[in-house]
């Protein structure tokens, strides 16, 4: 989701990054706990990387910046 404004950014978590901002993107384990990660990266090649991975595993994900995490699909609904 575009920030008005703002060109490149995108709002995680009442904070504003850029497409170019270090994140980790994870997938948490439901049954135990397990936090498995898929890519260190740029939010947007997270982005990219999170969108091609099967919707049940998408459920699981997490983007995490050096201030906040958030889950994937609740990223997408802005």
């Amino acid at each position: 989701m575009l920030v008005p404004g703002t060109v490149g950014c995108q709002t995680i978590s009442m904070r504003t990054v850029s497409d170019d901002a270090a994140v980790r993107l994870y997938h948490l384990d439901e049954e135990g706990g397990v936090a498995t990660t898929i890519l260190y990266g740029t939010l947007a090649e997270a982005l990219a990387a999170a969108e091609r991975e099967p919707e049940e595993i998408q459920a699981g994900l997490f983007l995490q910046t050096s201030n906040d995490v958030v889950a994937y699909l609740d990223f997408l609904e802005g």
